[in-house]
């Protein structure tokens, strides 16, 4: 899968060799201006760690997309997407405990949605990690990582994609995708460990599980 936008933007599937360049761009991009990882005080190189650790089964699965400069082949967006019954990877529990609030609201989002339906295995797509370089963002490249990625995920048999959308433009992202709120937490209200650490970022009200049903392509065999 390889297509270009009016942009001159190319998205593919995100392979091995990718992997320094998305572990760099995510970094960037959520510490800079993710709100939960800005309020929890995340650098760079502690977010980098958790990146790498999903790059091998991002490689096997075939479900994350990058997008590139077509002028200079640089990574300017990527998507991390999964099996939404993968298990996390190995060494996840060692990752920067400035991560503990952000997974324990996200996780308060996940038990919500799950008590009602849990997916088997093939059935639904979680979009986790999405990011654009600045230089590029406003483009639509953010909106195209999505439409590709569930395009992509309904190739392969996929019935439904899932994300937790942190933030009051990934919300607007992925409402023009067609997702729909399923589950909402509030940043004023959580508390983890007995502190509130996200008073700060307030206004973006809290982040939202929302989903999308797919449409059904023919399934890839390759």
């Amino acid at each position: 899968m390889r297509h270009v936008t009016d942009m001159q933007t190319t998205f593919s599937v995100f392979q091995a060799s990718d992997e320094n360049e998305i572990v760099r761009l995510l970094a960037e991009v959520f510490t800079d201006r993710d709100p939960p990882a800005v309020a929890v005080g995340l650098t760079p190189s502690e977010f980098e760690p958790l990146v790498r650790l999903f790059c091998p089964k991002a490689a096997a699965e075939g479900l994350t997309i990058v997008a590139r400069s077509a002028d200079t082949g640089e990574m300017v967006g990527a998507l991390l997407t999964e099996d939404a019954t993968s298990p996390p990877p190995p060494g996840v529990e060692l990752v920067s405990t400035k991560f503990h609030p952000i997974f324990d609201i996200l996780s308060e989002l996940d038990a919500e949605y799950t008590s009602t339906h849990v997916p088997e295995p093939g059935e639904a797509l979680h979009l986790f990690l999405l990011g654009v370089a600045a230089a590029f963002a406003g483009h639509g490249i953010a909106q195209q990582l999505v439409a590709t990625c569930v395009a992509n995920g309904a190739g392969h048999g996929y019935q439904t994609a899932i994300t937790e959308a942190t933030n009051k433009t990934s919300q607007h992202v992925f409402r023009k995708q067609g997702f729909v709120e399923r589950a909402r937490r509030s940043y004023a209200e959580h508390r983890f460990d007995g502190r509130a650490w996200f008073q700060s970022i307030t206004e973006h009200s809290g982040p939202m599980l929302m989903d999308k049903t797919l449409t059904a392509q023919p399934r890839r065999t390759e």
